[in-house]
C-alpha cells in the first residue's frame, strides 16, 4: 500500500477516534459517565438481534444517500440536493405501491424503478443547467430540496389523498419487508433493502473504476478542459453524473417508502437522510466501500443514541459526537500534515 493510500485510510480512522475522545471529554465535563454512556450506545445498536435489525435498517438509506453524494463528488460535482431526491423518490415509490395491483415480481421492481427515475429527473435538472448554462449545481440543488418538499406535500394532500396527512399503506406486493426477516430480528423494521444498498455500492465501484464511461466521468470531474481536448463530451458527462447521483438519492427514498414506513406522510421538515449522506460520503472518502463503512457508523450512532438515556446521558450528545467527527474529517489536512511530518522524521 502506498504512503498516500495509507494516509487516506488513516485520516477517517483518526478523525473517528478524535471525535469519540472529544465526545467522552464533553460527557465527563457535563458530569456524565462516559464509559456507561458508550456502553449504552453500543447496547442500543448491537445489544440483541432486534437492535441489530434496527441498526441495519437505519444504515440502508444512508448507504444510498452517501453513494449519491460520493458519486457526484468523484465526478467533480457537488450534489447538495440529495435530500430533495430522497423525497421525490419516496413519493414515487409509494405512489406506485398504492396505485397498482400487480404481482410482486413486477410490482416491487416497478416501484423501485419509479423511485430511481424520480431521483434521476431531480438530478437531471441541475445537471442540465450546469452543463448548458454553467449555473452552479450547489445553488440549484439546494433550491430543489425545498421544491421537492413542498411539491410532495401538495401531492400527498391533494392528489394521492383527499386532504389527508398520509397516503394509504402500500400493497404487500410492493413491500421490501420480509416475514422471515422480521421474525428472525424479533420484529424489527429491518427489510431487504440492505441487499439493494450493497449491490448499489458494488455498482458504483465497478462503474467508476472498471468501465470506460466511469473513467470519462472521473476525468471530466478532474479537469473539464483537458477532457474536452481529449474528445470527451463534457456536457453529456456532467448531466449523466447528476442523473446517476440523483437515482441513488431516489433509491434512498424508496427504502423509506417501501421498507421502513410503507407509506408517505406530509413532511413538516426535511428527513435529513440526504444531508446525513454528505457526512457519510465525507467520512467514507467518497469511495463505495468507505460509504458502506461510514453509513454503518452513522446508522449505529443514530440507533444506539436512543438507548443512552438509560445511562442518564442525553441523546443530543451523539449529535455532538457526530459533528465532532465531521469536524475532524473536514480538518483532515491537519492530520495529513501531522502524519507527513511523522513520516519525514522516520526517514531522517
Amino acid at each position: 500500500m502506498s504512503s498516500n493510500k495509507f494516509i487516506n485510510l488513516l485520516v477517517p480512522i483518526i478523525s473517528l477516534l478524535l471525535g469519540l475522545i472529544a465526545g467522552a471529554i464533553i460527557m465527563v465535563g457535563f458530569g456524565y459517565n462516559a464509559v456507561e454512556g458508550f456502553k449504552a450506545l453500543w447496547n442500543g445498536a448491537f445489544g440483541d438481534i432486534y437492535f441489530i435489525g434496527e441498526t441495519v435498517r437505519q444504515i440502508t438509506p444512508y448507504i444510498f444517500s452517501g453513494l449519491a453524494v460520493a458519486f457526484a463528488f468523484r465526478t467533480g460535482l457537488f450534489n447538495i440536493g440529495v435530500e430533495g431526491q430522497v423525497i421525490v423518490g419516496w413519493l414515487a415509490a409509494v405512489w406506485v405501491g398504492v396505485a397498482f395491483d400487480l404481482p410482486m415480481i413486477v410490482h416491487l421492481p416497478l416501484a423501485i424503478a419509479a423511485a430511481a427515475i424520480a431521483g434521476a429527473i431531480w438530478g437531471f435538472i441541475p445537471g442540465l443547467l450546469k452543463a448548458k448554462l454553467r449555473v452552479h449545481e450547489v445553488i440549484v440543488t439546494i433550491m430543489l430540496n425545498y421544491t421537492a418538499l413542498y411539491i410532495a406535500n401538495h401531492l400527498v394532500r391533494n392528489v394521492i389523498t383527499d386532504k389527508g396527512d398520509r397516503t394509504e399503506s402500500i400493497s404487500s406486493s410492493a413491500s421490501l419487508k420480509s416475514q422471515w426477516l422480521m421474525e428472525f430480528t424479533q420484529y424489527s423494521t429491518m427489510h431487504m433493502g440492505i441487499i439493494l444498498a450493497l449491490i448499489a455500492a458494488v455498482f458504483m465501484w465497478f462503474y467508476l473504476e472498471k468501465t470506460t464511461k466511469g473513467f470519462e466521468l472521473r476525468a471530466v470531474g478532474f479537469n473539464q478542459h483537458a477532457s474536452k481536448y481529449a474528445g470527451m463530451n463534457v456536457e453529456k458527462n456532467i448531466i449523466l453524473a447528476m442523473v446517476i447521483s440523483g437515482a441513488f438519492g431516489g433509491l434512498a427514498g424508496a427504502m423509506e417508502g417501501l421498507g421502513t414506513f410503507g407509506y408517505m406522510s406530509v413532511q413538516s421538515g426535511f428527513t435529513n437522510i440526504g444531508f446525513d449522506g454528505i457526512a457519510v460520503a465525507l467520512l467514507g472518502g467518497n469511495t463505495a466501500l468507505g460509504v458502506v463503512l461510514a453509513a454503518g457508523l452513522f446508522g449505529s450512532l443514530k440507533v444506539g443514541a436512543l438507548n443512552m438515556p438509560v445511562a442518564g446521558v442525553p441523546t443530543e450528545l451523539v449529535d455532538i459526537i457526530v459533528a465532532l467527527i465531521i469536524f475532524f474529517v473536514a480538518s483532515g489536512y491537519i492530520i495529513r500534515w501531522f502524519l507527513s511530518r511523522m513520516k519525514r522524521r522516520e526517514n531522517k
